[in-house]
């Protein structure tokens, strides 16, 4: 084979590349010769020179590998005798393996082997039985990665004492097999990793290194906004006004699949991510290149979570963490506690999955298991359907867990191969479990297993509920919620009140919609969407809901005109089976028509309401309603006038559509007059457990889920038709509005910044409880009148085309200024005042807190923010630790922390601290016009994770904190100015 100069130039720097990767890449990981990571390194690592002489390798997609490694080292060898020498080094590394004793033949019951693995028996210590499934995934990922590097022995004797280290709170690396996007997340992190790959030019390094070295699934399903409703047609003119909007970012997100490796983009259309991610993506063991391993997946997005329902160890992390994980760096965690939570009994007829989530939810946020791992176990499992589990396990970041998860039992495997997963597939996944000690088997004698702590619910007392009106977790029984309603409406403005007068609570505000006269009260429901990842993938709830507005149809109620109802499924297999059940035809008669198949309401594209109805409600105060199937309700989120936002089951959404208030007591009072002249009520319209298990068993094929997910990755016309460039540096435009170079590593040095404190910092913020990220970087409608606005505008941006924050997210200029825009802020600076505004300290001024901050970064002042308990509550959003970065915020002082948002603060730099026990601003005299020091060691040698630190005001006040740096790793990345620093600079050593 004639080889050019120029190839054999870049196979020599590929020879060199293998010989100088020890420290961050780690090919060592898993150091057999069939080794995963291995092997993708040694991809990554020729890749530029198999391009040079035209070898065509296919990019990883979905059950579709790279050719056989053997065959690309056989090109190579070819070429360079140099390759050989490093394998056979490497050859000889393997054999060095800590646990090379323990990797096991697994054979097929006919002959032949499923592949090797690294075998948790063979290690045979007895304290392994008792560890939570849950933390045998991750002492399986420590056997199998460890290198004595990256992964050291004493990792994996950690996690095998888990009982007694989890309490102390150790350090533990962990290698996810895979990492997981949205658009929403996707877009900034294929920003970062295009800024990324400037930055190493600039330094003057291989900017090939910035490439994914594990699969990368990235799913388009947050851009679709509620525009077109009540129309046959409203999926295509959606679709159609998504691309307008959004065609830039999708060319970008398509760019990215072309010129970064191991990336796999979902196009727009194709479904919700989680609902993609449990029907198609999630593996649960992953067989490569004879390597046998459980799947792991880490997302840029907290609902994440729901893969654990299929007993895949997953979790939401943010955007920068995922970046670190796909270029190979192993994410440091602290050993988790494991709560053990016991199922036993059955539901009771008419209550769903969704009564049992809100249920569980409660709870878990009553016990506290923020950091925690949550997992399920019981006699009561076997009631439960994988759709339920996965109900359960997606609402983790509602009760603050980082999983709720459930084993693999015989369920899983019922559901792995109703999904379309081979029979070979899944007959490698349960011997490979039961092999590991990874599956249960609820046949069999239980062994104990020892947790943190124990919880139990008998299933039997659960009851109809929904969930609101601010919070997810602010359960209400279905039987209260009319009594609920009216103290909402009278407690004093809170989570639990809108304090509206007696005097106005009966206000009728009379409008005409479309030449029709309508009304509005308090209560009244103007959106009612059935949406999100939480529900919209179980059977039981979506058919139910179709049942309820059948029977309401056959009794004559309808769905008044004015209220906006909408129906987004989780993926394309959702329409197949309510199509074939025959029920869509009474949802679209109700006027739940198929709108788009994306996140919609549940993250605030909801669209415009009527402009008669957005007019009644603003001119009459009227405190409106939107009911959802989302797992997200705070203020501000579903839409600017909808005040109050309820949880519920699909089919309560159609109920409460009918009844048309959240004011009204089912039990007692009609929902509406059928077409004979008499009064229907609740039980009237509301299906049996009985017909519902029917119509899932009759409507519910594995061949609709093979066909849906057959033709997933082919695209549509529109995303087919976008032309993206072929080089794998972004040009970026100075003048676009969406996709904007970040300014994160401006005039970097290979010399970290170091450690640092704060000095005579002024408060930017001062706030209370449960300030969640919703708050602090709205995902929702850009406010006409907003700093973000006025940048859009200066720009030649109309108001039109605004979009949302989400889909500009690959715009630091329009998220810095969107950073604390959220219309509901309440800021105590403002003394009650309620809006995205604050006080400049040193002029009194009330400003947009964009304007108050660059008036103090400009004067060359520091700023920090106070904040009371689970500061960062809420999605896994990573510009909620970007903007205040941008906004020159260098603390958060708060009583307590969200997990994912206190990591994505030190990941940006910002330093977390928490005040001590029984204290807040409150208790400490703070006011907020205050200047505040952090007196933290300038030497990041003498900084340990949760020591306590000494903050002073000028007024004389000091008290102590604790610094939230976790772990040793932590520490670095505040040494290097932030995570994806302190990968630039570890990539360029190698």
């Amino acid at each position: 084979m004639a080889v050019s100069s120029s190839a054999s130039s870049s196979l020599l720097r590929a020879a060199s590349l293998y010989s100088r990767t020890r420290f961050f890449h780690s090919s060592f990981r898993n150091l057999s010769p069939s080794s995963p990571s291995l092997l993708n390194h040694q991809r990554s690592l020729a890749s530029a020179a198999v391009r040079s002489f035209h070898c065509s390798v296919p990019r990883w997609s979905h059950r579709l590998d790279w050719r056989s490694p053997f065959s690309l080292r056989a090109q190579i060898r070819a070429v360079n005798p140099v390759i050989e020498r490093l394998e056979r080094k490497f050859s000889t590394m393997a054999a060095e393996h800590p646990f090379k004793a323990v990797l096991t033949s697994l054979p097929k019951p006919g002959g032949g082997e499923f592949g090797k693995f690294y075998s948790l028996p063979a290690l045979n210590d007895p304290r392994i039985d008792k560890l939570p499934y849950s933390i045998r995934i991750l002492l399986e990922s420590a056997v199998r990665n460890c290198d004595n590097f990256q992964v050291k022995e004493e990792d994996v004797e950690k996690i095998i004492d888990w009982q007694n280290t989890s309490p102390k709170q150790v350090e533990i690396p962990f290698k996810p097999a895979r990492v997981l996007l949205q658009d929403f997340t996707g877009v900034p992190a294929v920003v970062d990793l295009a800024c990324m790959r400037d930055a190493m030019h600039k330094l003057g390094s291989d900017t090939n290194k910035i490439n994914p070295l594990v699969p990368v699934d990235l799913v388009i399903d947050h851009s679709v906004q509620v525009d077109v409703t009540r129309s046959e047609n409203a999926v295509q003119a959606n679709m159609e006004l998504e691309f307008q909007r959004n065609k830039e970012r999708f060319s970008f997100l398509k760019w990215g699949s072309t010129a970064f490796h191991n990336m796999l983009v979902v196009p727009p259309g194709s479904g919700i991510v989680h609902q993609v991610n449990l029907e198609y993506l999630g593996r649960v063991v992953f067989n490569t290149n004879g390597m046998l391993y459980p799947d792991s997946v880490v997302g840029t997005d907290s609902h994440t979570t729901m893969i654990d329902g299929l007993g895949v160890a997953g979790w939401g992390v943010g955007g920068i963490e995922a970046e670190a994980a796909m270029l190979g760096q192993p994410m440091s965690m602290v050993l988790p506690g494991v709560v053990g939570f016991k199922l036993s009994g059955k539901l009771r007829n008419g209550v769903t999955a969704t009564d049992l989530v809100l249920t569980v939810t409660q709870i878990l946020r009553k016990h506290g298991v923020v950091g925690k791992f949550v997992e399920f176990y019981g006699d009561g499992m076997s009631e439960l359907s994988l759709a339920d589990r996965a109900t359960i396990a997606n609402m983790s970041p509602e009760y603050g867990a980082t999983m709720g998860f459930f084993p693999v039992d015989h369920v899983t495997l019922q559901y792995l191969k109703l999904t379309g997963r081979s029979d070979e597939t899944v007959a490698m996944i349960e011997s490979y479990l039961r092999a590991n000690k990874m599956f249960v088997d609820y046949n069999e004698p239980q062994q104990e297993r020892v947790y943190s702590s124990y919880l139990e619910l008998n299933l039997a007392e659960v009851e109809p509920c929904i969930s609101g009106p601010k919070r997810p977790h602010d359960r209400v029984p279905l039987r209260e919620m009319k009594s609920d309603w009216n103290s909402c409406l009278n407690n004093k403005a809170g989570f639990k009140g809108f304090a509206v007068p007696k005097e106005a609570q009966d206000k009728v505000a009379k409008f005409s919609f479309h030449g029709q006269p309508a009304e509005l009260r308090h209560g009244s429901v103007v959106i009612a969407a059935i949406t999100s990842c939480t529900n919209t993938s179980n059977p039981s709830v979506m058919l139910g809901a179709g049942l309820v507005a059948k029977k309401a149809c056959e009794l004559g109620l309808q769905v008044k005109p004015w209220i906006k109802t909408s129906l987004a499924p989780g993926s394309g297999v959702v329409t197949k089976y309510l199509l074939q059940s025959g029920l869509q035809e009474y949802l679209n008669k109700q006027g739940f028509h198929i709108v788009g198949y994306g996140c919609t309401t549940c993250i605030g594209n909801s669209g415009e309401l009527d402009e008669s109805v957005a007019s009644a409600i603003s001119e009459n105060d009227i405190v409106a309603s939107a009911v959802l199937s989302g797992n997200r309700n705070f203020e501000g989120r579903v839409h600017a006038l909808t005040r109050a936002n309820y949880l519920a089951s699909p089919p309560l959404v159609v109920a409460y559509a009918l009844a048309g208030t959240v004011d009204i007591d089912f039990d007692k009072e009609p929902i509406g007059t059928g077409k004979d002249g008499k009064s229907v009520y609740f039980k009237d319209i509301w299906p049996s457990t009985a017909e519902i298990a029917e119509a899932v068993q009759s409507s519910v094929l594995p061949e609709m889920f093979k066909s849906t997910y057959e033709a997933i990755t082919k695209g549509n016309p529109m995303w087919n038709q976008l032309s993206v460039p072929s080089s794998t540096m972004y040009s970026w435009d100075p003048n676009s509005t969406y996709i904007h170079e970040p300014p994160y590593f401006k005039n970097m040095t290979m010399e970290p910044p170091g450690a640092h404190g704060v000095k005579d910092a002024y408060c930017l913020l001062n706030f209370g409880d449960s300030i969640t990220t919703d708050h602090i970087s709205p995902a929702g409608s850009i406010h006409k009148d907003s700093p973000a606005a006025k940048f859009l505008l200066d720009r030649g941006v109309e108001r039109k085309d605004f979009n949302s924050y989400g889909s500009r997210r690959g715009n630091d200029e329009v998220m810095a200024r969107g950073t604390f825009a959220n219309i509901r802020l309440v800021n105590k600076l403002l003394n009650g005042e309620v809006g995205p505004k604050t006080v400049h300290v040193p002029t009194g001024e009330k400003l947009y807190v964009f304007d108050a901050a660059m008036r103090y970064k400009d004067a060359g002042y520091d700023t920090i923010v106070l904040a009371g308990a689970e500061y960062g509550s809420g999605s896994s959003r990573d510009w909620a630790a970007k903007g205040p970065m941008l906004l020159g915020v260098k603390a958060v002082i708060a009583k307590s922390f969200e997990r994912i948002h206190r990591s994505n603060l030190v990941g940006m730099g910002i330093i977390p601290l928490c005040f001590k026990s029984g204290e807040d601003a409150d208790t400490l005299g703070l006011t907020g016009h205050e200047r505040y020091t952090i007196d933290l060691p300038s030497k990041i040698t003498d900084i340990r994770p949760g020591q306590d630190v000494t903050v002073t005001t000028d007024n004389g006040k000091s008290f102590t904190c604790t610094v939230r740096f976790d772990t040793e790793v932590e520490l670095a990345y505040f040494n290097n100015g932030g995570i994806l620093p302190y990968v630039i600079r570890n990539l360029i050593k190698q």
